[in-house]
C-alpha cells in the first residue's frame, strides 16, 4: 500500500510518494513530478520518509561481506536485509540496501528475496570491479599526463589507439577526445596525436581516411600467355613520358602516308595486362576495388601486383606485348579506320624533355642509343599531327584548359621532400593527343558493334561571355566543367570535343581501362578470350560503378595528400615569400596560385590586383591538420 511520504522505486530511481489514488503521485530526483500507476512502482519503505533521501547522497556504512557470509543458505526480505546491513530499517538504509541489491557483485534476487551469490562468481565480480577502478584511475592519470604534455611514451600509446583510429579513418568516433571536451574529427584527432609527439608531420592519414591501401596488390599476375600476336618489332615506337615514371603503359609509332585516308598512320601500343587478367578473377577483382594505381609523393600503391610490370610495361623488356590500336587518319586528321589487336613491339622510352629535343633537332640528354635522324623525323611528324589533332578537337568546341602543375617527390626515409614545376612541352601535348586518339578510336569501334563499353562523357559547361587570358581564364574555364560520366552507351564528351570517347591506354593503372581491354578482347574472340564472352550492358555497369567509385577515391586521396605534404614542406618556411598570380577577385578577397607550388588558395587584397596580376605572398602560418597554409600579400 503506498502512502504519503512512503518511498518507493521507480524505473530505477528514489521516489518520494506525495498522493495516493487511482493514480499515485511522485517526486523524482531533480523535483519532478508525474502520476503513475501502482503496479509501476515497488515499495522500499512505508515512510515516513523526507525529500532528502532523492538526493543521491551515499547510504550509511554497513558490514557488507559480513551480511553476505549470513546470507550463504538463506534469503531475506528487503527489511530483514536493511536491518542486518545497517542496524536499523529507515527509509535511507532501505534506498542504500536497494542500491547494493542491484549492484548484484554480492547479493542476488528480488526485494522479497534477497540471498548471497555464490563465492566463486563475488571473487570473479571482485576481480572484475578492482581491474575497472585500476583501468579508470590509470585512464585519468593519463588524461593529466596528456593535457600537460607530459606523456610516458612509449606506455602511453596504448590509450590513444582510438584517437589513431579516428585521425586514420578507421573509427568515427573517440572516447579520449570526448573525454577531453575536444571535437570528434579527424583533424582534431592528428592535432592531438602530433601535440602529443605521438606523430610527426611525416605520417600521411589521407590514404586511410579515404580507404586506400597503402601497399600494392596482391593478387598474381600471370604472364602473358602463348597466342598469335601481330609482330610490329619492325616499327619504331617511342614510350615518352615524365623522367620520374616507373610504368610506362603506352608507345607511339607513326607511318607517314600508310593510310587510305591519305594521312598518316599512327600507331599507339598500350600495355596488355587483361591477356592474363581475365574478368572475375582474383587480380581482377581487387584492381577493382582500388580503381586505380595510387601515386603519392611518398611513392606508388599499385592498382595490379608489381610483376605485371615485369610482364607487361612497355620497354622493360627488348620486345614487349601491346594492344595496338592502329588509326587510319585523313589529311584532316579525323579517324578514317580503326583497326585493334594483340602485338609485339619494340619500344624506346624517352622523357618529355628529351623528346622534344630530338624532335627539334637538338642533342637530348642522356639519349638511349637509336637511329637519331629516324627518331627526329618520327618525332617531329608525330608532334605536327598532334597539333593537327588539337586544332580538330578545339574547332569542335574542346575546352583547353593549362594551369601550373607540380611534381612532389617524398623520401620519408631521409625526411626530404621537392616540389618542382613541370613544363608542359610538345612532346607532352603529342602524347596526349594520340591518347585521345586512341580513345576516341575504341568508343567508335566499339559503338560500331554495339559493343557494352566504359564510354567516358561530359556534359556542356556553361561558358563564360567573356574568357579572360591567361591563367585567369584557364581558372574561369575549369569553373565551367562538368564531371565526367561513365556509361555503356556514348554520348559527346564536350571538354575534348569529341562525340564518342574512350579511356583505353592506362589498363595498367586505371581499371576501367583494364575493363575496356578486357571488353575489347573478348569481342576479337583473342585466344586467351576463346572462352570468354563479352560483359553485358548489366555486367559492365556493375563493374564501371564498382572500378569509378574505388577511382574517385583514390583521385581524392592522391589530392589530400599532395596538399599534406605541401603543407609539411611550407611548415619550416615561415615567412618566405612567392610569387602568386590572382585567379579572381570578389572584393577584398581573391583566389590565387603559387605557381611554383601549384598551389591555390585564398587571400586578402587591397584596391586593384585585378586577375592575371602578379603579386607576392608571405607565408604566415601552416596547419598540418587541416593540410592548409595561410598566406598574406606583402
Amino acid at each position: 500500500m503506498f502512502v504519503e511520504k512512503s518511498l518507493a522505486v521507480y524505473r530505477g530511481k528514489p521516489a518520494l510518494v506525495t498522493a495516493s489514488g487511482d493514480k499515485i503521485e511522485i517526486e523524482l530526483p531533480g523535483g519532478e513530478r508525474v502520476r503513475v500507476r501502482e503496479k509501476d512502482l515497488e515499495l522500499l519503505h512505508p515512510g515516513p520518509a523526507a525529500r532528502t533521501v532523492l538526493s543521491g547522497e551515499d547510504g550509511p556504512a554497513g558490514d557488507i561481506r559480513g551480511v553476505w557470509e549470513l546470507l550463504t543458505d538463506t534469503a531475506v526480505s528487503l527489511r530483514e536485509f536493511a536491518e542486518l546491513l545497517y542496524g536499523a530499517y529507515s527509509p535511507e538504509s532501505a534506498w542504500a540496501a536497494y542500491v547494493l541489491l542491484r549492484e548484484g557483485l554480492y547479493f542476488t534476487g528480488t526485494i522479497g528475496a534477497i540471498r548471497s551469490r555464490p563465492r566463486e562468481e563475488v571473487e570473479a565480480g571482485e576481480r572484475k570491479r578492482d581491474g575497472k577502478e585500476k583501468d579508470a584511475r590509470e585512464r585519468q592519470e593519463f588524461l593529466a599526463r596528456l593535457t600537460s604534455k607530459s606523456l610516458r611514451l612509449p606506455d602511453d600509446r596504448r590509450f590513444l589507439q582510438d584517437v589513431e583510429a579516428l585521425a586514420f579513418g578507421t573509427s568515427a568516433k573517440s572516447r579520449t577526445l570526448k573525454e577531453l571536451g575536444r571535437g570528434e574529427t579527424e583533424a582534431e584527432a592528428h592535432r592531438i596525436l602530433l601535440g602529443a609527439g605521438v606523430w610527426d608531420e611525416w605520417v600521411n592519414p589521407h590514404p586511410s581516411r579515404l580507404g586506400c591501401s597503402a601497399v600494392s596488390a596482391r593478387e598474381a599476375v600471370d604472364p602473358p600467355p602463348a597466342e598469335t600476336r601481330r609482330d610490329l618489332s619492325f616499327l619504331r615506337s617511342y614510350a615518352v613520358d615524365n623522367a620520374w615514371s616507373a610504368d610506362p603503359d603506352d608507345a607511339v609509332s607513326i607511318e607517314e602516308g600508310a593510310g587510305d585516308g591519305a594521312g598518316p598512320v599512327i600507331y599507339v601500343h598500350v600495355a596488355d595486362p587483361a591477356a592474363s587478367v581475365l574478368p572475375g578473377t582474383p587480380a581482377d577483382n581487387e584492381a577493382r576495388g582500388r580503381g586505380a594505381t595510387l601515386y603519392l609523393p611518398e611513392g606508388a600503391s599499385r592498382m595490379l601486383a608489381p610483376e605485371a610490370l615485369e610482364h607487361y610495361a612497355l620497354g622493360i623488356h627488348e620486345r614487349s606485348p601491346a594492344l595496338t590500336f592502329r588509326l587510319a587518319l585523313d589529311r584532316r586528321g579525323e579517324i578514317a579506320e580503326t583497326d585493334i589487336f594483340p602485338s609485339l613491339v619494340r619500344v624506346t622510352r624517352l622523357s618529355y624533355e628529351d623528346a622534344g629535343r630530338l624532335a627539334a633537332g637538338e642533342a637530348a640528354g642522356n639519349q638511349p642509343r637509336m637511329e637519331t635522324d629516324e627518331a627526329r623525323r618520327d618525332l617531329a611528324a608525330l608532334i605536327a599531327w598532334s597539333r593537327t589533332n588539337l586544332r580538330r578537337r578545339i574547332d569542335a568546341g574542346a575546352v583547353v584548359i593549362e594551369l601550373p602543375e607540380v611534381h612532389i617527390a617524398v623520401d620519408t626515409e631521409h625526411r626530404r621532400i621537392s616540389i618542382e614545376e613541370t613544363v608542359s612541352g610538345p612532346a607532352a601535348v603529342m602524347v596526349r593527343e594520340c591518347m585521345l586518339l586512341a580513345g576516341e578510336g575504341a568508343a567508335r569501334w566499339a559503338s560500331r558493334r554495339q559493343l557494352a563499353f566504359p564510354f567516358v562523357s561530359q556534359e556542356t559547361g556553361d561558358l563564360p561571355g567573356t574568357a579572360l587570358p591567361g591563367l585567369a581564364g584557364a581558372y574561369q574555364l575549369r569553373r565551367c566543367m562538368r564531371p565526367r560520366a561513365l556509361s555503356v552507351k556514348p554520348g559527346l564528351h564536350w571538354g575534348l570535343g569529341l562525340d564518342q570517347y574512350s579511356q583505353v591506354t592506362s589498363p595498367l593503372r586505371r581499371y576501367t581501362d583494364l575493363l575496356a581491354h578486357q571488353q575489347l578482347r573478348a569481342a576479337l574472340g583473342t585466344e586467351a578470350y576463346r572462352d570468354v564472352p563479352p560483359r553485358s550492358a548489366a555486367e559492365m555497369t556493375v563493374a564501371m560503378g564498382a572500378g569509378e567509385a574505388a577511382y574517385q577515391a583514390a583521385v581524392h586521396a592522391e589530392r589530400a595528400s599532395r596538399a599534406h605534404w605541401t603543407a609539411v614542406y611550407l611548415a619550416s618556411r615561415k615567412d618566405e615569400v612567392w610569387e602568386a598570380v590572382v585567379l579572381e577577385k570578389k572584393g577584398n578577397r581573391a583566389v590565387v596560385i603559387i605557381p611554383a607550388l601549384g598551389l591555390e588558395t585564398q587571400v586578402s587584397l587591397k584596391a586593384g590586383n585585378e586577375p592575371n596580376s602578379l603579386i607576392r605572398l608571405a607565408l604566415v602560418s601552416t596547419k598540418i591538420p587541416e593540410a592548409e597554409a595561410v598566406f598574406e600579400a606583402v
